[in-house]
């Protein structure tokens, strides 16, 4: 039996479809549009199985949204610049095991030691001293937090709250799709306290305001991050920049599996030539193949779509064209004359600080920003705030979370940023009240199309990053049974609750 890939015993393995090894005859080639990690991860699987693969990313850099690119600072240093902290979550088994492929022992990761969270109002939560295993992790959080206690515990509804303690996908979103998250946590009576230092910080990892976010989203979130898994809430980040840990060195590994990789590759339109062929206009030669994957951000697709009139149906299309974004964010990195204190978390995620949502201590765990420290004797800094009120004045913004910043690290109230980037993005998707039955899934109607990313809806309990990398390999999975070639086995955290009881009742109620 496979052992799993973390310390979950429970955690969950999808078996690989059966098949050849490799392509008994002329191998099949197949298209991936998009070099995020969701197209890395469907390239990856189909080239191991000897799939002819060509990746084609717009952009000159591969990674999604994880890229990285080189920026020349004013004092003549070059730096790698991205769009910012990503947390690589022990949970995160398809993603993490994509990683693998270049780096077997996972050594261009490093481990933070908490997950620290920080209320203006000073209330301190954080997970590094909390058992991991449900539901003892509950039991040690409001032991040890001072926003959550055990009257707080005993205080909720116990009835309302029932949901959060057997989620299954897609049950919990026929259960709560329709109700808003910030909604659900008044109806159960979560303490407010809690509310916004834990859940609002967590929500907005989804890049929109609690009022906003699917409370089935909020039970998944809660389910794999907390209840339902063994993992902990402590992950792990890379210590290089993002094309150096992670992307230049599965770009090599694919173009020694066989794979074109192309980047500043624009795909015009895709036309269907029959179900088993496809015609991809580019800005150079068309390409005819196989298969496609199409693993595109929100805007991506959707003007893909918009430009390929004869691909899919009229109510797929009409579920492509619905799919929104979340709400504009930025990321600010600066570089400070001067250093924060030793005791500074690398990582330490905020609410009641205006726009502010987390700050990043980069030469804490970056050997590219450590090296620029110690030459220096300045720090990194990065600032995010998620879900910025559409129009808002960027400059004000960016000036209000360096105060803020200031207010929370007094001792750099009069440092001089000596450099600074600001990112401003505004194409993560929306993960609306409502909106979970109108998301297309990795098939559409053309058996060899497929999609893959964090938009795309799928019944295993993962998100964001891992869910990227799980419908990448789902989409390369689906093509390779389909071409009668084994696929991959994957793995996701339990995908019920962890207490028969506590199941029992939640069906009954």
């Amino acid at each position: 039996m496979t052992p799993p890939p973390g310390r979950d015993r429970r955690a969950r393995m999808l078996p690989a479809p059966s098949g050849t090894p490799t392509p008994a005859g002329t191998a099949p080639h197949a298209v991936v549009v998009g070099g995020g990690i969701a197209g890395l991860a469907a390239a990856t699987a189909l080239a191991e199985r000897g799939v002819r693969v060509t990746v084609l990313e717009r952009r000159p850099m591969l990674g999604g949204r994880l890229a990285g690119w080189p920026v020349d600072l004013r004092d003549g240093t070059r730096v790698t610049m991205s769009r910012g902290f990503h947390a690589f979550f022990r949970q995160y088994y398809n993603l993490r095991a994509l990683l693998r492929r270049t780096d077997p022992d996972l050594g261009r990761l490093t481990a933070l030691p908490d997950y620290p969270l920080r209320h203006s109002a000073g209330y301190r939560d954080g997970f590094a001293r909390v058992p991991r295993t449900p539901p003892w992790n509950v039991l040690g959080f409001v032991a040890r937090s001072p926003s959550f206690g055990v009257r707080d515990l005993l205080a909720m509804d116990a009835r309302a709250a029932l949901p959060l303690l057997d989620v299954r996908v897609p049950d919990v979103y026929e259960r709560l799709d329709e109700v808003g998250a910030a909604d659900f946590l008044a109806a159960i009576r979560f303490p407010p306290a809690a509310a916004h230092l834990a859940f609002e910080v967590f929500s907005r990892s989804f890049f929109v305001d609690p009022a906003r976010l699917s409370a089935a989203e909020l039970a998944l979130m809660f389910h794999i991050y907390f209840l339902g898994s063994a993992e902990g809430l402590l992950f792990d980040v890379p210590n290089q920049p993002f094309p150096t840990a992670l992307w230049d060195p599965l770009a090599h590994y694919l173009r020694d599996r066989g794979v074109d990789v192309r980047t500043d590759a624009v795909v015009e339109a895709i036309q269907p030539a029959s179900p088993h062929r496809h015609r991809v206009a580019t800005a150079g030669p068309e390409l005819v193949c196989d298969a496609v994957v199409l693993a595109l951000d929100t805007h991506g697709l959707r003007d893909l779509v918009a430009a390929s009139p004869q691909v899919g149906d009229h109510d797929w299309r009409t579920r492509v064209a619905a799919l929104r974004t979340a709400p504009p964010f930025v990321v600010s990195r600066l570089w400070l004359d001067r250093r924060v204190r030793s005791e500074r978390p690398g990582f330490l995620g905020t609410s009641g600080y205006g726009p502010l949502d987390n700050v990043s201590v980069l030469e804490r765990w970056e050997d590219e920003a450590a090296r620029w420290a110690r030459r220096t004797g300045g720090s990194v800094i990065e600032l995010h705030a998620y879900a910025v009120p559409e129009g808002a004045d960027r400059t004000a913004v960016q000036d209000h979370l360096l105060a803020q910043l200031r207010r929370l690290y007094p001792e750099i109230e009069h440092a001089r940023v000596l450099d600074a980037r600001h990112e401003w993005h505004a194409d993560c998707p929306l993960f609306a009240v409502g909106g979970h039955r109108h998301r297309p899934t990795v098939h559409t109607p053309h058996p060899t199309l497929m999609l893959a990313g964090d938009l795309v809806r799928t019944d295993l309990p993962v998100a964001l990053m891992e869910r990227a990398a799980t419908t990448g390999f789902l989409a390369a999975n689906a093509l390779l049974r389909r071409w009668g070639i084994r696929g991959h086995a994957l793995w996701t955290v339990p995908r019920a609750g962890r207490s028969r009881t506590l199941r029992a009742l939640a069906r009954r109620w």
